[in-house]
């Protein structure tokens, strides 16, 4: 049986940021909590992960930005959630959220991964953020250090 991709990928000495997004708190700190875990799974030392707070989803391209230009971490975990409301508000910052991300991760050639839930209800953020193996933090947490290690080999 082949093993999954993630079971390739040592964290050892990697340097991992993770933004996460003051608003819907109660949802974001699911996704960090699962990022953390999937990153200690994956071997990242507690002290190889820095957890830095920003107010919202619309603000975490910038900080990504700073934080990859820094050259301080291999990868960069940003965490949110956007839940729809009565307006199109939702619409915006989703999509300006994850373009701005892509563009840091271009531009920066440093892995940012998408770890902000974009959901048309409250509950499936909630379900998307609840520990276990659905838990979208520690998706987005093992799709970075999957980007940092591809990265790394490139690089060498």
């Amino acid at each position: 049986m082949k093993r999954p991709p993630e079971a390739r990928v040592r964290g050892a000495g990697l340097r991992v940021l993770l933004l996460r997004s003051d608003f819907n708190g109660q949802i974001v700190d699911g996704l960090v909590s699962g990022a953390r875990e999937a990153l200690a799974e994956l071997g990242v030392p507690e002290d190889g992960v820095e957890l830095l707070d920003v107010p919202g989803a619309f603000e975490l391209p910038l900080i990504a930005q700073v934080a990859a230009s820094s050259g301080r971490f291999d990868a960069i975990v940003a965490l949110g959630a956007v839940v729809k409301g009565e307006t199109d508000h939702y619409e915006h910052i989703a999509r300006e959220c994850a373009a701005g991300l892509m563009q840091v991760a271009r531009e920066t050639r440093t892995p940012v991964a998408f770890g902000v839930l974009t959901v048309r209800d409250a509950a499936h953020a909630l379900a998307r953020s609840a520990p276990g193996p659905h838990n979208k933090g520690a998706e987005a947490a093992r799709a970075a250090l999957m980007a940092a290690a591809a990265v790394r080999r490139l690089r060498e």
